[in-house]
This record gives structure tokens, sequence and C-alpha cells, in this order.
């Protein structure tokens, strides 16, 4: 998500185009942005990703002095035209447009209620949910309903809204997804991640705390504390996967914490006595930790596999051979640097193994002499009810096969994953992050639907 309040009148939706383009690989479902024209809110949105869908942006100057964007990313609803967002509303509160990241865990209950009273939905994402409870609250004052609003929801929610002239930041009180904000000449500016702050040149920024509500317009910028602060669920999974290496997220670099996950993992492949010649990423995801894995072993760091980056995200394919060859499209191995050497191949995490058992049997092809797969996290058993789509636990390998089992299923001769207390040194306050996908401690109530808790 961006958002920006301009003391003076600039081409609003430019300066989004830029911000939101760094933040892509956050969402590639569709996209977004609502901005204020000629005293009313308008929106536009599509199917598709920001280059092609807000490019007409780029052909001539639209002045305001507010606006927010959105990329989505599908972890809750279908990918339909009617789920992008920002969402525009004008409702007894006022003029409102809402973006939200995040996935809010109470929704069953809060919809049935507001079916009961009568609410028609025109999508199934949290953000118009959160809409509804808004415009029906009975507190006249906006904050006060908004406060109220905020109280009622539980799970992950970071959002950006555009009230009348008010620009508003807000992060739910566990602080489970990231929002930072900055200022600049006259400009506020909010974001999901400090990589879409630095392209705009803004580097006085700070995170949006947990529970706290930043409000920007005419009159200035202050802050709301909506919630008190209590202990921190801050998802763990955006500092090992989610986020861009450039990123500061939390207030921590992520492209260093992934280093140090990397370091971890090769400890313990000293201490269990494995040997390799070359440490490889999975590109791109495995880059900093397979760095920082090669440094703390003292082996070399080669990208023997190169990405295809024009092939856009990976899709479900309908057989097992449409599946091996969309991932052949995008990853092919450099035969030179792999050939007759044994293999440390690094990624992130392992969630139902397809992928991975193709890699692993792209670099042996190559001539790797040896196959070691190592995930710079732990083993994922858990879904998540906060906004990262990992399947139902049938679906999670290692809910069925050991790390043993695994190997042999995806023709590694050894998998390891990095330990939960491997995970936690490599973190400086490690209390503070939600760790629900790998133990299954929730910090707020989750609808399990159907599956056994």
């Amino acid at each position: 998500m961006v958002g920006i309040f301009s003391r003076d009148e600039i081409n609003i939706p430019e300066q989004i185009f830029f911000p939101l383009f760094s933040l892509q690989h956050r969402g590639q479902e569709s996209c977004g942005l609502a901005y204020r024209k000629k005293g009313r809110l308008v929106a536009y949105k599509d199917l598709g990703m920001v280059s092609t869908v807000l490019g007409r942006y780029l052909s001539e100057s639209r002045p305001s002095r507010i606006g927010i964007g959105h990329v989505r990313y599908c972890n809750q609803g279908g990918n339909r035209i009617e789920n992008a967002q920002p969402i525009l509303v004008n409702c007894n509160k006022g003029e409102i447009a809402l973006a939200h990241n995040g996935s809010i865990s109470n929704t069953g209950e809060l919809k049935a209620e507001l079916f009961e009273e009568g609410s028609i939905f025109h999508s199934t994402t949290d953000a118009e949910l959160l809409l509804h409870l808004l415009s029906r609250s009975r507190e006249k004052d906006f904050f006060s309903a908004l406060t109220a609003t905020l109280r009622r929801i539980q799970g992950a929610f970071s959002l950006v809204m555009i009230w009348n002239e008010t620009l508003i930041g807000i992060r739910d009180s566990l602080g489970f997804r990231p929002l930072n904000y900055g200022t600049q000449n006259g400009r506020t500016v909010f974001a999901s991640e400090t990589c879409a702050l630095d392209i705009m040149q803004i580097q006085d920024y700070r995170a949006v705390e947990p529970g706290e509500m930043i409000v920007a317009g005419p009159e200035g910028v202050r802050s709301i504390r909506f919630a008190d602060a209590g202990r921190k669920s801050q998802c763990v999974f955006e500092l090992i996967y989610f986020a861009r290496p450039d990123s500061r997220v939390f207030d921590e670099s992520v492209h260093l914490a992934r280093k140090r996950m990397g370091a971890a993992l090769a400890r313990m492949d000293r201490e269990a006595g494995l040997e390799g010649d070359l440490v490889l990423p999975v590109p791109d995801s495995g880059n900093s930790a397979a760095l920082g894995y090669a440094e703390e072993a003292g082996l070399p760091f080669d990208l023997g596999l190169t990405r295809n980056h024009y092939t856009g995200r990976s899709f479900i394919m309908p057989s097992n051979n449409q599946r091996e060859l969309t991932v052949r499209m995008k990853i092919h191995p450099v035969r030179d640097s792999i050939a007759g050497k044994r293999v440390i191949l690094v990624d992130d995490s392992l969630v139902r193994g397809t992928t991975s058992r193709i890699l692993v049997k792209l670099v042996k092809e190559a001539g790797a002499r040896e196959v070691h797969l190592r995930l710079s996290s732990p083993e994922i058993r858990w879904p998540c009810f906060f906004g990262i789509d990992i399947p139902t636990r049938q679906e999670l390998i290692s809910n069925r096969m050991d790390p043993r089992e695994i190997a042999r299923h995806i023709g590694a001769d050894s998998v390891g994953f990095l330990g939960m207390d491997g995970l936690r040194s490599c973190l400086p306050r490690p209390r503070d992050y939600c760790y629900a996908c790998f133990d299954g401690d929730y910090p707020c109530p989750v609808p399990f639907k159907g599956e056994s808790a």
C-alpha cells in the first residue's frame, strides 16, 4: 500500500505509481489507486500489474493533494475485479477510500452479523467488511467511529485511508504487517515497505506503531493511539521471504536478517559434519540467506541458477509435466558452475515440495554430484490466518514427512531446516514476532475451517 498527502498540489497519481511499482512483489493479482479530483474521490483499478494497469497515469498531470494505491496479493477472496482495491464509498461518515493489507481472523462472525442486519456485500475482501462496520457505527464523530470499528476486529490489518481531505495510516495492535510513514517537503507518505519510500528519496521515516493511527491533513500530522501497546506479533515470514531485501521491515534490514539466517544454517551443518563445494541460491528468494551461508561456511557462492524475469509469477497448471515446464521456463542451471560439485542449495522455505522437487532435479541434471537442500526457516506446519497464503495442514509437506522422507521424495541427498532456536537467534527482539505457521501458537483466535488444531 501507498498513501500520499501533500501540502501543495502535485501530480498525485504519478507520485503513487513509482512507490507502488516498488511494492509489486507484495501483490500481482490486481492494483489500483484512488485520489481526490476536483473536490471528489475517484478510483481506477483492474486486474494486472502496476505498469500495465496504472501506466496511463504517467501521460498527463493530474494535480491533487491526496491519494492512495494498492497491489493485491490474493490470500482471501478470489482474484476478481470486484476484489481489487482501493475500495471507494460514500456513506454516512463521508467519502472514504480504503486499502488493506492483512487478514481479519473474525471475518466470519462479523460478516454473519452484518448480513443479519441487511448489509449487501459486493466483494469478498476484508476491506469492504471494515467499511460496513464503520458506516453502521453509532458514534457520530468519525474518529470515534473508526476507533470503535478497529476495536471490534481481530487479526492483521495495516490500512491506508482517505476520509474527505485527510489521509490516515493504521496498524493493528499486534503489528502483524509492516507500515511506515515519512515526511519530506510538505508531503506525508505511507508505504508497506521502506523501498517504496527510498524511491521517493524520503529518508525521514519511521514505522507506524502497533495500535497507532497517523492522521495527515491540512492541519498537519498527528498520532492517535486506538489500542494499548502490548506484546507484538510481527510476521516473521516478512523477514524470511515476503519483503524486498533492500527494505527495512519492523526496523530490521531484511537482507541482513536473511544473511544471519543463512549463517545459522551453515553453523548447524558444520556441527553435523556436512561438507559441500558450492553454495547455490534459489533465485531470488534464497539469495541473501545463501550469501550468509557461504560466508559462514567459507564456501564459494555462485549464481548457478538463472531466473527468467519475464515469465511473471508461477501459476497452477493441470498436470505434473506442465508444472515442471513452468519452473523450467523460469529457472535454468549454469552447467559449468554446477557439474561435479557437492551443492548446498539454499531457499527460504518449503511448503508443498512441488517446486523444490523440480529444482533438485534441474541441479542434478546439470551434473551436481550431491544436492543438499537447506531452508532458512523452520518447518511450516500450520496455516496462516494473518495475510500469508499458506495452505491447509494436509497440504503442508512437513506434516506428512520428516526431513529424511522429504529428501527421498524430492530427490535430494539431504534436507535441512533452520530450527526455531536458530531463527530466534537471528532476531534482535525474538519475542516481538509471530511464529504460528511453525508452531501453531496463534496470538489471537483463528478459524480453522474444519481442520484439526
